[in-house]
């Protein structure tokens, strides 16, 4: 049989990470990556931040941090990527080939992103202005950007395997591993001003901490199927809450037959029960309930979801729990 001729299928720089890369074969998710980075780079859980949404100068857009890892010699920024096929730069977009064989013909689509590097500079200008906002001033050498790939399937050309800013699935754990400090190190930060080591200050650090817990990152509705969706939460038509002092709605569906049949032969439809959790508490009972709600099955929840342009309505019934950032 011939072979078809490779399609060339262009895709707009807006589109970011389109449906054929983010459907990519995908090693790790991001929660598998913090933990990996947790694991190699024996850092403590309060120094490693994921989703923050930094807002810009104008306070208005906001742009999530994949992580934010806070070391003694600075802050790393950075975004991952799932990609899969031959990555290149041109002019000021990325190009992303994959192809696809079949038994009787190939296809070659590419397409155009926008150049990560370029964008994670500015979410990390954002944030130094944002700590900046708030009585943090850092030079800008303690901030340093880093795109990760982690498909083992995406192949960078050779002008980008020379960009510092970006690590391949084969320099992962070496890169994870570098930040690990010695005991030496940090006493030798303790002992010598942050103007001399060029280093954070212990009192600098704890400034940062304080700043980047306040930052929001993204709510996350979890289904009873198993999917998982990030965005914001808009709000329940029989749900009144306040976001400081609570972080998580549990819906529980009736389990007893009997009392929804009987409900039903009375005209009401099957009920939800939701459990509002408060913010922070948690003790050897575990979190205490602000409130509890009874609301009707088929009750939309409202969530914007990340990256869409119209909120959906989610059934309160196919729920299983919202988790509310600040």
């Amino acid at each position: 049989m011939p072979q078809m001729g490779s399609l060339f299928f262009p895709r707009s720089p807006g589109s970011s990470e389109s449906a054929q890369c983010q459907s990519s074969h995908r090693m790790q998710t991001l929660s598998d990556f913090i933990n990996r980075v947790r694991r190699l780079a024996g850092l403590r859980k309060e120094d490693i931040y994921h989703n923050l949404r930094i807002p810009d100068q104008f306070q208005t857009a906001k742009d999530d941090i994949n992580i934010v890892i806070l070391t003694g010699h600075g802050v790393f920024c950075i975004d991952v990527k799932h990609w899969r096929g031959t990555v290149s730069a041109h002019n000021q977009n990325w190009h992303v080939q994959v192809k696809e064989e079949d038994q009787h013909f190939t296809n070659t689509c590419i397409e155009q992103i926008e150049d990560p590097i370029k964008a994670l500079m500015t979410k990390t200008a954002n944030l130094s202005g944002h700590l900046k906002r708030n009585g943090v001033s850092l030079r800008e050498s303690l901030f340093f950007t880093r795109v990760v790939f982690l498909s083992p399937e995406c192949e960078l050309n050779e002008e980008l395997r020379k960009r510092k800013e970006l690590v391949t699935f084969e320099q992962i754990d070496d890169f994870l591993r570098s930040f690990r400090e010695g005991y030496v190190a940090w006493i030798s930060d303790a002992l010598t001003p942050s103007w001399i080591s060029g280093h954070f200050s212990y009192r600098q650090m704890e400034s940062v901490r304080e700043v980047l817990g306040k930052v929001g990152t993204w709510d996350l509705v979890r289904l009873h199927c198993g999917e998982q969706l990030k965005g914001d939460y808009r709000g329940c038509q029989y749900i009144a809450l306040n976001r400081q002092e609570t972080d998580t709605l549990e819906f529980s569906r009736a389990k007893m037959l009997s009392s929804n049949s009987l409900w039903a032969l009375l005209g009401h439809p099957p009920q939800v029960t939701v459990k509002l959790y408060r913010r922070g508490s948690r003790g050897w009972l575990g979190k205490s309930i602000n409130a509890t709600a009874t609301i009707p099955s088929n009750t939309f929840v409202i969530f914007r979801i990340s990256g869409e342009e119209a909120d959906t309505k989610i059934p309160a019934d196919t729920i299983h729990s919202v988790t509310l950032s600040m």
